[in-house]
């Protein structure tokens, strides 16, 4: 796992949609189930599992291709 390229593809991914770079960013760097992400961001398990896939597939086109995190 390059951490550098996820930093650069997450702030790409930011200037996109800001909530599902931080639905990652909880996911990835806090370790936080989908239900946990849903209380933080005030969203249902189910946005939260939308905003995730999407966030998931865009990171996997972005430059560098799959970072191998778990979005």
């Amino acid at each position: 796992l390059d951490v550098l390229a996820l930093e650069d593809a997450l702030a790409r991914l930011a200037n996109y949609s800001e909530l599902k770079a931080r639905v990652v960013e909880l996911r990835f760097y806090g370790g936080l189930t989908l239900e946990e992400v849903g209380r933080v961001l005030e969203l249902s398990t189910r946005t939260v599992d939308r905003e995730k896939l999407f966030a998931r597939a865009w990171l996997a086109e972005a430059p560098g291709g799959e970072t191998g995190a778990d979005a």
